[in-house]
């Protein structure tokens, strides 16, 4: 793997060139806070022929601001495209300052509607963590909506875009750089940082078989490193989804309360994850209220 810096000035993020054209940023596998200010998922940058396409935008305008400077650093092209692999405001809320200068937003079709019911909420959110104000905090909805695949032409460049069912979110999206397989999983992929559940548990475990199939020779996750072996992260995330599937399952047949389960379920997994006890209450809850309707 290449591991050459883009060049970047004091303060920006660090985007690494892990295939030709192809640059990553690595976020800290933190809380959003101030001092991480936006910086706590992965995004990166595609550059073709014509164009680039960034893929997600971190979690502040600020932060969109230091992608589209690492971008401008290493290539004159324009930002034809932003994609975002969801809706989460951690990979999203840079998106306007990303866009402000006339490129596409893409998303998955589902995105528009589930941003649009959270957008003032994860505003508050935001500004609340990075101790900024709301006002700050400026949600893009998509121009385009992904159904099922798509591909953009970046110049003798070809991204492949897929619409995921529901499993981390209602709105994950997959995009492929054919030219050199690398594969930007978004939160569908959790390496090192406790996999966090915002869809349907079931539904993630179901669609583990087809995002295995996908012939890429590395992988951007939406958290943590990126990854040549990563059939082996993925199988760590199955590992810990099936648990915590088993454990829900279980305390729900004995009658046991989601309380119980907010601090149990998936314990054995506690010692493999940064971050577990921050957001397994939640995990265990999602869990919780999808399985007890089995």
């Amino acid at each position: 793997m290449l591991h050459v810096p883009a060049l970047a000035g004091s303060g920006e993020p660090a985007f690494a060139l892990i295939a030709p054209g192809v640059y990553a940023h690595i976020g800290d596998i933190a809380l959003p806070t101030p001092e991480t200010d936006g910086n706590t998922s992965n995004s990166g940058f595609v550059i073709g022929n014509s164009s680039v396409a960034v893929i997600d935008s971190g979690g502040s305008p600020e932060f969109g601001l230091k992608i589209r400077a690492a971008v401008a650093s290493v290539t004159d092209l324009p930002i034809s495209h932003v994609i975002l692999t969801h809706m989460h405001p951690d990979h999203s809320a840079g998106a306007a300052s990303l866009t402000a200068e006339g490129a596409e937003l893409v998303a998955h079709h589902n995105f528009a509607a589930s941003m649009e019911a959270r957008k003032q909420f994860y505003a508050e959110l935001e500004a609340r963590r990075q101790a900024k104000p709301v006002a700050e905090f400026e949600f893009a909805l998509p121009d385009i909506g992904v159904d099922d695949r798509m591909e953009i032409d970046l110049g003798d460049r070809t991204l492949v875009l897929q619409a995921w069912p529901t499993a981390h979110t209602d709105n994950d999206l997959t995009v492929l750089d054919t030219r050199t397989r690398t594969l930007f999983a978004g939160d569908l992929l959790f390496v090192r940082h406790v996999p966090t559940l915002d869809g349907s548990l079931k539904g993630w475990l179901a669609i583990m078989p087809e995002l295995a199939g996908i012939a890429a020779d590395r992988v951007v996750p939406g958290h943590g490193q990126v990854s040549e072996d990563w059939h082996t992260s993925l199988d760590a995330q199955k590992q810990f989804l099936n648990q915590l599937a088993d454990d829900t399952r279980a305390f729900i047949s004995q009658g046991q309360s989601l309380g119980l389960a907010q601090t149990e379920a998936a314990a054995s997994e506690r010692s493999k994850w940064l971050l577990f006890d921050d957001y397994q209450g939640q995990n265990a809850s999602a869990a919780y209220s999808e399985l007890e309707w089995e």
